[in-house]
């Protein structure tokens, strides 16, 4: 079952993350985003990292996107641009080296962890959460969160709340404003309202 839940999220995130990249309308883009982030949501779950689900969905699903799909529909970028078209004689060579550059700094990031977990399993360091007694202080990283969400959800519950609802105004604000009059609309002349 673990199995079938990380291929079908994994699966969740490549395709939403191909979305991001291949779509050419910016709103079509967002929501693609909005896929990917679900699928790193579910992939936390798996992980019991049921704290870390929540914010990725409500943090970054819910106001990052927002964010994102408010600016878009604000400046109207809607319009597929020519790519073609580059500002930059040098801008696509640059960008090959530095991510070139990037690929050979990750792959030795991986060799040297690698290195560095089997030097420490030698030398008979290894340990677990499992052979760990159950004490006050191999539960410390979990007071944090609890504190957390005490004093997120009591002391500033008011706060929180009215952030929520100031981001719903802004999203319908942003569709009134970027939507387009329709034939019977009335305009306003010179304001283009």
């Amino acid at each position: 079952m673990e199995f079938l839940v990380f291929v079908l999220a994994g699966a969740m995130v490549l395709g939403g993350a191909i979305g991001v990249v291949v779509r050419n309308h910016p709103v079509h883009a967002a929501l693609s985003l909005v896929l990917t982030l679900f699928g790193i949501a579910v992939l936390f779950v798996a992980q019991e990292a049921n704290f870390l689900a929540a914010v990725q969905v409500i943090v970054y699903a819910g106001a990052i996107v927002v964010l994102f799909l408010f600016v878009i529909m604000l400046l109207g970028v809607d319009k597929a641009e020519d790519l073609r078209l580059e500002p930059f004689k040098v801008q696509r060579p640059v960008a090959a080296i530095v991510g070139g550059g990037l690929l050979v700094l990750l792959g030795m990031a991986v060799i040297a962890s690698r290195d560095a977990t089997t030097a420490v399993k030698g030398g008979g360091l290894e340990t677990t959460t499992d052979d760990l007694p159950l004490t006050a202080a191999n539960r410390m990283h979990d007071g944090n969160i609890r504190a957390l969400a005490r004093d997120v959800f009591s002391d500033h519950v008011l706060a929180f709340e009215l952030t929520s609802v100031l981001l719903v105004i802004a999203v319908v604000a942003t569709v009134m404003l970027a939507r387009k009059p329709r034939k019977g609309d009335f305009v306003v002349e010179g304001t283009g309202k």
